[in-house]
């Protein structure tokens, strides 16, 4: 089923491997302050995100995938963690990021991801994170590269990306494994695929979106990333 989803699931990948705000970014024509909105943006992604997890390490702490959640709980403290290097080295301390505001948009996929928490079968969550981890971690990767050629930041100031650029080694093959054992439990695989779909979609909306703002990105791309169609198509699915 996995395999299935990534074929399906192949063009959005694609559009948010080829996103503009990367381009951008590896031109160096990100401005400053759009880097801090990220960071702005990533706090309160990671500390919801932080909040799910530990929510599904309650409900499957104590079942065969334990070890899968307690991983990506493990992974969201640590980013958690690293993201206060990088909001520093772009101008936002603790004080402004404990007082910026997020744009809504941006923050589709944490409610999702909530919901998932409260609502979604273990094999939804572990496909939904499988499937969407890969062309995040790329990105992540090629953002952690862009910010200490074009911009000077050091390696500790980056390591939020590394963290999303280079997962847990077994990380894939617990997913792999949750999934198998949840559909062997009576999930349904129709719900495991939407939410694989969703969480992919609207993980593009994450990306270089800028709270109530319709400045551009350098003269390159959007400092707001609204859905794109093929995306919009997904997310009805």
């Amino acid at each position: 089923m996995v395999e299935e989803l990534r074929r399906e699931l192949d063009p959005v990948e694609q559009e948010i491997r080829r996103h503009p705000y990367l381009a951008a970014l590896e031109a160096g024509h990100v401005r400053r302050e759009d880097l801090a909105r990220f960071a702005g943006e990533q706090h309160h992604t990671i500390r919801s995100d932080l909040r799910s997890v530990a929510l599904l390490v309650n409900r499957f702490g104590a079942t065969p995938s334990g070890p899968f959640f307690q991983t990506v709980l493990g992974g969201e403290t640590a980013a958690l963690a690293a993201l206060g290097a990088f909001a520093a080295a772009v101008g936002m301390d603790d004080a402004r990021l404990q007082a910026y505001e997020p744009a809504p948009g941006a923050h589709a996929y944490t409610a999702f991801m909530a919901w998932l928490a409260l609502y979604g079968s273990e094999a939804e969550v572990a496909a939904g994170l499988l499937v969407n981890f890969a062309a995040w971690g790329t990105n992540c990767g090629r953002m952690s590269r862009a910010l200490r050629d074009r911009y000077g930041l050091t390696d500790q100031a980056t390591a939020f990306f590394d963290l999303f650029a280079a997962p847990p080694g077994e990380f894939e093959s617990q997913a792999m494994t949750v999934v198998a054992g949840g559909l062997g439990r009576g999930a349904e695989p129709r719900l495991v695929k939407r939410a694989a779909r969703l969480l992919q979609g609207l993980r593009e909306a994450l990306l270089g979106h800028a709270p109530r703002s319709r400045a551009r990105v350098g003269r390159h791309a959007p400092a707001r990333i609204y859905l794109s169609p093929a995306v919009r198509g997904v997310a009805r699915a």
